[in-house]
């Protein structure tokens, strides 16, 4: 299918999908209006007949599933895992121990958050990994499912955009230029210290883990409602945990039953990346080389697999479950995590509509190309366009593809020395609708490894990424302004002054916005 160049047009799927997901709370019927709403467009432009809209619907949501086939069996693995690590009474073990040792809710929140940022090889693999482990503590200490999907969200691609090993690192590196005046590396590394809306946002995690009453909007009524219930979650919640609250849970389960199998999980899927990625090849490729060209949904799947593997001959032989059980458990597993796959194959598809059909990063960067931008606002500017394309789009790896290019050409000829600032702004704004957008994979997956309704964390999680992006608006024209002294002199000036409009915000805004009941 040749994609088709229809203007502003090109925006309304993404537009329907997010408006009507936030306004009905209907993820699935949202998406799929949303991409039937650019097959509609697309049929019509490419002179295609109604029969046109079904099949192109159709060929492109199996084609992407199909891209993504590695990462669906991952996903399927873990649910499995989680499923007989519950059943293993490993998770029940793991909480009351965790329990003595973190003996408050900020300490459970702060661990999660640290987990969170030490896990920052893959976004995917921190997502679940994080939730899985951090779950049952924090349910514990009556820490509300969003706040942890928020957490987890808030440590993966944050943390992952500046980490330069990681599958972030490697794909903004490809997506620069080959030609200019530093290399891809030289330029990822450089660009980490204005990297505001990452770094930011990590602060951000730990102050609202450890304040007392720092929540704000609807994240602190979702608090207050975990707290007064005694119970971290809605019942009623479409999550991962209504498949495996079904299970019978062994009552000989050890604290080792949970951190055995994930630790093994993050072993056989760090070992499988460099295997993927050709580290043992007799090549001489470095470690980054190697997690660079790895094919990372591969490598998790066989992971998970693996990790699988060491939990039948953990828990079968010291009969917490039998042969029977054991693959029953991994049946409800899989059912689990249904739900969240078929949100993914709509996420991914209608990202293929904006990309593959409909050209709307193309439309987006042809707007930024025709507009006469003031130099000190270029990193601004991009910031926001960065920002609105990925939220649009739900992924951030697509707006690296579309805007790191133009960036690095526009600066060259323009503002020289707004090239490494203006990155760092694409990189950001990119990472904010990776964070926040109902249609983002990580999205998804953060609320399904925290076991949150989507729509809840979402709602709960936009105006904090909001609020750290505006600030993050007035940093990247601040650094526009104070470039002409140096790079380390707007990393000094910037950074700061960012923190401290960041921080003052994070201290009004619990009084303004103190997330009021809603009324019937």
């Amino acid at each position: 299918m040749e994609a088709v160049h229809v203007g502003i047009l090109s925006i309304i799927p993404p537009v329907i999908a997010i408006a009507l997901a936030l306004i009905t709370k209907e993820v699935v019927f949202s998406l799929l209006l949303g991409i039937m709403s650019g097959t509609i467009i697309y049929s019509i432009a490419a002179g295609m007949g109604f029969v046109g809209i079904f099949s192109v619907t159709a060929d492109l949501m199996i084609s992407k599933v199909s891209d993504n086939a590695s990462m669906v069996i991952f996903l399927a693995m873990l649910g499995a895992l989680v499923a007989v690590i519950t059943r293993a009474g490993g998770s029940r073990a793991y909480g009351n121990w965790a329990s003595r040792k973190l003996k408050t809710r900020r300490s459970a929140a702060a661990a999660t958050g640290l987990l969170g940022i030490l896990i920052f090889v893959d976004d995917y693999f921190n997502c679940l990994t994080v939730g899985t482990v951090m779950k049952p503590v924090t349910d514990r200490h009556h820490l509300s499912r969003e706040k942890l999907a928020f957490i987890i969200d808030a440590t993966a691609a944050p943390v992952c955009i500046i980490a330069p090993i990681s599958s972030w690192a490697a794909s903004v590196i490809s997506y620069y230029p080959g030609e200019g005046t530093m290399g891809g590396m030289q330029a990822f590394i450089s660009s980490i210290p204005m990297n505001l809306y990452a770094v930011l946002m990590i602060f951000m995690v730990f102050w609202m883990a450890l304040r007392k009453n720092g929540d704000f909007g609807p994240m602190a009524r979702a608090q207050r409602l975990a707290e007064e219930r005694g119970d971290a979650h809605f019942e009623d919640s479409n999550t991962i945990d209504n498949e495996l609250t079904k299970l019978k849970v062994a009552e000989k389960g050890k604290v080792w039953d949970l951190v055995v199998p994930v630790v093994f999980l993050v072993i056989f899927a760090v070992l499988s990346m460099l295997y993927y990625g050709g580290y043992w090849d007799g090549e001489g490729k470095s470690l980054f080389d190697a997690f660079g060209d790895t094919d990372a949904g591969y490598a998790l799947s066989l992971g998970g697999f693996g990790a699988l593997f060491v939990a039948f001959f953990l828990f079968v032989p010291r009969k917490l479950m039998t042969f029977r059980e054991f693959f029953a458990t991994v049946t409800a597993g899989v059912k689990s995590m249904v739900p969240a796959l078929i949100i993914l194959a709509l996420a991914w598809t209608i990202s293929g509509v904006c990309r593959d059909l409909l050209s709307t990063g193309p439309y987006v960067a042809g707007v930024v190309e025709r507009s006469n931008l003031p130099v000190a606002f270029i990193p601004a500017i991009m910031f926001v366009i960065a920002a609105f394309l990925s939220f649009a789009t739900g992924t951030s790896w697509g707006t690296f593809g579309i805007l790191i290019p133009i960036t690095v050409a526009v600066c060259e000829i323009v503002a020289p020395h707004l090239s490494v600032i203006t990155l760092s702004s694409v990189l950001a704004g990119s990472v904010f609708g990776d964070h926040c957008s109902p249609i983002s994979d990580t999205t998804i997956l953060s609320s399904t490894g925290a076991g949150c309704d989507h729509i809840a964390h979402v709602e709960t999680q936009i105006p904090y990424a909001l609020t750290v992006a505006a600030v993050c608006f007035v940093g990247y024209i601040i650094a526009g302004f104070t470039a002409v002294l140096g790079f380390g002199v707007s990393v000094a000036i910037t950074t700061p002054v960012s923190l401290a409009m960041l921080i003052a915000a994070l201290l009004v805004l619990p009084k303004i916005m103190p997330g009021k009941p809603k009324t019937a």
